[in-house]
């Protein structure tokens, strides 16, 4: 792992220094997405603690804090929050890159909530995520680590619920926390129903899908000058390409970065990761084959669409497999109801877009199967980081049955430098599930 200082960055304040969306020229592929990525998880059977023998209890946090620490059962931190959390709570701006499962959701919630010092009717803290489900959780998470903090409170805002819900409950309920979607947010501050000009703590998760989408980093943008100058800000995602760094630190002034040392790293601990070569219409028998031979705790299994992903779900249901689906075009109401009910282990297969793929954080999700292969590299990553969270054990299986397919296979073993074999007839249950 690599920390460094930045030089300082020049002060942000004017429309000038934002980026010139005109000449821009570079293009990022798209992504259909939705990541996170949650707090710590307790580190496997020591896959961490010999790392730093430090606890929690050494970063002096708040007492509150860490007895909510101590009943989610977490002893030692990881080595993203052994860097990054020390710093964080002084109030120091904070970019970080570290991979899926490293817990760098508990970095800035224990920061903002270690500083925070709660004001009736005011709004001292605002993180975005660039999906829905992201924003649901991350505000979760703010909730469990403030279970001791009885006057702290935590808002979600996002689209596809009533504006005037969000209006009331900003009304007779201001939280001093807010967890929301960039188009929502900017939407209710330039209504003047949210007000930005107390905020203390300004947060992006997955910072680099907001920034590399024009419409959203004008959003971020917009949102960002209706905030103070002063103020911390802090940025967090599993991948983060150099020319999105340069963009990011104009957001900030003398940030602490912390990168992985280099791409390499960004592959997962404890996770097995197979392809198999097959047809197209050999896909359905072999996945349920394998959900038969499989012992599995929950299953994600990624398509290319959303109608690829509503046939399938349909398929394994009809099958007796007790499966869910995720896509982007479900009610808003949904989409949260679906996802609690895989998270809280109702569900044990979900079908899903990469509306799933990044940041979402399901602690018992332990095999992946990629039904129709991610797009590129940076995909990949993202959808086999939902198995193995946290240095845990996890298995990846990818469908390989085109040209294009195999490219991507090859650019995810060039890129991260990791050998993906052909799936064996027999795999040893020890290898990817956790004791």
């Amino acid at each position: 792992m690599e920390v460094e200082a930045s030089k300082p960055a020049e002060e942000f304040g004017g429309e000038e220094e934002f980026v010139d969306y005109e000449e821009e020229e570079e293009t990022v592929p798209a992504e259909s997405t939705a990541k996170e990525d949650a707090d710590g998880k307790p580190a496997s059977k020591g896959t961490y603690v010999g790392l730093h023998s430090a606890g929690f209890k050494d970063f002096l946090l708040k007492p509150e804090l860490l007895r909510a620490i101590q009943d989610c059962g977490f002893e030692h931190p990881s080595e993203v929050q052994h860097e990054c959390i020390p710093k964080a709570t002084l109030g120091t701006d904070v970019l970080c890159q570290a991979k899926s499962g490293m817990g760098k959701t508990a970095v800035f919630t224990l920061a903002v909530l270690h500083q925070l010092e709660p004001k009736e009717g005011t709004v001292s803290c605002i993180v975005l995520g660039h999906t829905r489900e992201l924003a649901y959780q991350i505000a979760r998470e703010f909730e469990r680590f403030s279970k001791y903090m009885p006057d702290l409170k935590v808002g979600v805002i996002y689209g596809g619920v009533p504006l005037k819900q969000d209006k009331e409950m900003l009304a007779t309920s201001t939280p001093h926390v807010i967890v929301g979607t960039p188009g929502r947010v900017l939407d209710l501050a330039q209504k003047k129903i949210l007000d930005l000009s107390h905020i203390k703590f300004f947060v992006l998760d997955e910072c680099d899908k907001m920034l590399e989408m024009t419409d959203m980093r004008r959003d971020v943008q917009d949102i960002f000058r209706t905030t103070p100058h002063d103020k911390q800000v802090m940025m967090f995602s599993a991948t983060l390409a150099k020319e999105i760094r340069a963009i990011c630190k104009k957001f900030m002034q003398n940030p602490m970065e912390v990168y992985v040392d280099d791409e390499t790293k960004l592959t997962l601990h404890g996770l097995l990761q197979y392809f198999l070569k097959l047809k197209e219409a050999e896909k359905n028998r072999k996945l349920n084959d394998l959900l038969d031979a499989l012992e599995f705790n929950q299953v994600v299994i990624f398509v290319k669409n959303v109608a690829r992903c509503t046939q399938l779900n349909k398929l394994l249901v009809e099958c007796n497999f007790p499966s869910i689906a995720m896509h982007a075009r479900l009610p808003q109401a949904e989409r949260i109801a679906r996802y609690k009910a895989f998270k809280d282990f109702k569900k044990r297969i979900l079908v899903a877009t990469d509306i799933f793929g990044r940041g979402i954080d399901v602690e018992r999700v332990n095999i992946v199967i990629n039904y129709d292969m991610s797009a590129d590299a940076d995909s990949y990553l993202h959808r086999v980081g939902r198995a193995g969270r946290f240095g845990t054990k996890g298995l990846a299986i990818s469908f390989i049955s085109s040209d294009e397919d195999e490219t991507t296979l090859n650019d995810v073993q060039s890129r991260f430098e990791v050998a993906i074999s052909e799936l064996p007839d027999a795999i040893d249950v020890s290898s990817y599930m956790t004791a």
